[in-house]
Formats: structure tokens, sequence, C-alpha cells
């Protein structure tokens, strides 16, 4: 008989490429990775013709529309992804009886909370970007009332672009550099999502009651601003850089940024028992894999 076939769509990305990394330890399942090259999760007949050759009993949305500040003059663009997409692979997923995780975003909310988000709270993007991932998780429960949805904030890993990464080669190019203090939240290791989500994927796979439909936050555990995860990054590297704190308003970009980021994420860990590392640790562990 064969084996559960696990689609991962996005494949690129830093999440999708932690994906693929895990794959290898998850043998009782086959993995097919999507990339926009050859399935635009905004075409529906590439999505029509992915399901229906490979049948996949999950899928995995990892396929985004990223850019932040672009998305604020590209926004057709990133509704067609970051909305239209995710309601083709919903509607797919539920013609072909696939179980669903949609991966959203922080953005979602205005950032003017004094207690971290809980998955209740009310969304009010303060941007595109966060207009159209909210528009995704709309369409998404909509299509498909099964799916799972796990926002998340301040992603970064050893793969792709990412502010860990930035702060590295800075840190090398000068002796010392600006960076934002005043918007708070936790970062999210694309390592330890992944993980996370594949464990929700295993126990359904040993009992198909343990599939809970709904939102979900994650992110690493603690509360820090930009600043204060510069300064970690230099520790740990051991960079001689400065790292000067400096208010968003000297730091203008196109995109405004919600100035608290902080998601509660008791639920995640409650329903599904996805133990989340202390966000120090997993900094600890990509750089060692950068390094």
């Amino acid at each position: 008989m064969s084996q559960p076939v696990i689609l991962v769509t996005g494949a690129n990305g830093q999440v999708g490429q932690e994906l693929r990394v895990l794959a290898a330890s998850h043998p009782s399942f086959d993995f097919i990775f999507t990339t926009h090259e050859n399935m635009p999760v905004n075409d529906e007949a590439a999505v029509q013709k992915v399901f229906a050759e490979h049948r996949p009993a999950y899928c995995i949305n990892c396929a985004a529309y990223t850019a932040v500040d672009k998305a604020e003059t590209e926004q057709e663009m990133a509704f067609q992804v970051n909305a239209e997409g995710t309601r083709m692979l919903a509607a797919a997923c539920k013609a072909y009886d696939t179980r669903f995780i949609h991966i959203s975003t922080d953005y979602v909310f205005n950032g003017q909370s004094p207690v971290p988000y809980k998955e209740d709270a009310p969304t009010d993007p303060v941007n595109l970007y966060g207009a159209s991932k909210l528009k995704g998780e709309q369409l998404c429960l909509q299509t498909n009332p099964h799916a799972i949805i796990i926002r998340t904030a301040w992603v970064y890993s050893s793969f792709g672009k990412n502010f860990v990464k930035t702060m590295m080669k800075l840190m090398q190019d000068r002796s010392a550099i600006n960076v934002v203090n005043d918007q708070v939240g936790s970062p999210t290791y694309a390592a330890d999502l992944a993980k996370c989500i594949l464990q929700i994927i295993a126990n359904c796979k040993l009992s198909v009651a343990s599939w809970f439909p709904g939102i979900y936050h994650y992110s690493n555990q603690g509360r820090i601003s930009w600043y204060d995860f510069a300064v970690a990054i230099k520790e740990l590297t051991g960079s001689a850089c400065v790292v000067n704190p400096i208010p968003s308003e000297q730091f203008p970009t196109p995109a405004k940024r919600p100035s608290f980021s902080l998601l509660d994420t008791g639920k995640i860990q409650q329903t599904f028992q996805c133990a989340i590392p202390a966000w120090k640790d997993s900094l600890q562990q990509c750089i060692k894999l950068l390094a």
C-alpha cells in the first residue's frame, strides 16, 4: 500500500526548505515539493493537475507573497497569491479530501494590543501584505472549514533572506548599525515551526481524531525587540559591531509595521503538545549552522 503524500507548496521559502530537511526523518510519508515555477498556487489548472496526479493526504501551504513593502504598490499580485491562491488550495484540498495546513502571519493584527495576541483577537492589518494574508485566512476557512491555519511572526532560518542573515552580513561589513527598538515580538525559527507542523500531521496519521481545525499561533518563547534580537546575534557571533537602538520613525519604510507582534502560543501547545523552544536557544542553533 502506498504511503500518504504530503504536498508542500512554496518549497523554496524558509519553512518549505526546513520541511525538505525534515522529510528524511519522516519515512512513513512521501513528500512532494512544489515551487512557484512548477505550481503557482494562484493558477487553478496547475493546482488541479498536481492534486489529480499525487492525491495528497496533506497539504502544507508555505507559498506566499512576502515582500511587505512592495505589496503597497503590487497589491494585485499580493492578493492573487496570498488570498486567491489560498482559496484555490483550500478548494482543491476539500475536493480531494486532503487535510490542509496554511501558514499565516502576525501582520493580520494592528500591533496595538497590551497583551500577547490570542487566536480570537480582533484583526486589523496596518499594511497591504497583512490585508492580503487576512483575506487568505477568511477565504481558506469559508472554502474549507476543516483547515488548520498557523499564524507566525519574525521568521528566520539558515535559508533564504531574513533578519538574522542580514544582521550577520552588516555586522561583518560595518563598525556600527542602527536597529529599531520599539517593535516588540518573538522570532520564529522556521525549523521549529516545521517540526511542529509535521508533529500535527504525524499525530493525525495515528488518529484522525487528533486533527483539530481552526486558527493557531506559533512563535518561539520570549519577548524582545528587533534591537534585542540584533544584540543577541552580535553576542552569539562574537561581532565587535556596535548596535544602536533607534525609534521606528528614524527608519521609515513604505509599509507600516505593527509595533507589537507577540503571539499567545498556549493553544497550539495544549492542543497538539508542540514543544516551543526559547527564542535564544533556537537562534543559537541557527547561527551554529550558518557559521
